[in-house]
């Protein structure tokens, strides 16, 4: 297929051409514009989450040779959570090529963060189906090479800050729940929910430790706040 100009626009800020646009083209088709003849991206999505971690644990390894697993942990949790898929999808300008349902468009779906770090994931996969891992290894260490070089920093003990923070607005310590498991009992991956008492909350899933998860809850909920002030 010959991709449409703004396809081609994005394949350009992506830093990879495809070969077989097509695969892009599914990586961006959302479930509510889906048919029995333009499947979705959530194969992709599942795939390219997976791509995603093996780089960036590679990555995170290779970078720190003397780092235990109890700081690498949260150190990929930062890196590879919706919050910064979402983040690097709105830096290419990925919701402008989204494809998307009336419905779903009307509501913003191309804002939205879910929607935008799934697909991010999905197109990773598609990078990698189309030309191989060294080719999705490329992409995403010169999209994600800011965040590698200060994911140390990122990556603190986000729990302490979150308490002092709190504790400096007049709060109790935030709370600190396990919403969902899944996953083999040798390899469990945990959504953790982390709430403030005005209500405020954030989410973070992950393979590792419960504290290593509830870390990158604690950090993307910090994130937040910071985006407030």
């Amino acid at each position: 297929m010959t991709p449409s100009a703004d396809i081609r626009a994005f394949m350009a800020r992506l830093g990879h051409d495809f070969a077989r646009p097509e695969l892009l083209v599914r990586a961006l088709t959302h479930g509510s514009i889906a048919s029995a003849t333009r499947p979705d991206n959530q194969r992709l999505e599942f795939l390219g989450d997976r791509v995603l971690g093996l780089i960036m644990a590679e990555a995170l390894f290779q970078a720190d040779t003397g780092a235990s697993e109890g700081q690498l942990a949260p150190r990929f949790n930062t890196l590879v959570r919706g919050e910064t898929c979402a983040a690097i999808a709105r830096e290419v300008g990925l919701g402008e090529v989204l494809k998307l349902g009336r419905s779903e468009m009307m509501s913003g779906g191309r804002r939205k963060e879910a929607l935008l770090a799934d697909a991010m994931e999905a197109v990773l996969a598609a990078i990698y189906l189309d030309a191989g891992f060294e080719a999705a290894r490329d992409v995403v260490l010169r999209h994600w090479a800011g965040r590698l070089d200060s994911v140390a920093e990122d990556a603190r003990d986000a729990k302490t800050a979150l308490q002092e923070w709190a504790q400096a607005q007049g709060m109790p310590p935030p709370s600190y729940e396990q919403t969902e498991r899944s996953g083999p009992d040798h390899a469990p991956v945990f959504l953790i929910t982390v709430k403030l008492a005005d209500g405020r909350e954030a989410q973070a899933r992950g393979a590792g430790t419960k504290r290593s998860i509830e870390q990158a809850a604690a950090q993307a909920l910090l994130a937040r706040l910071e985006d407030k002030t």
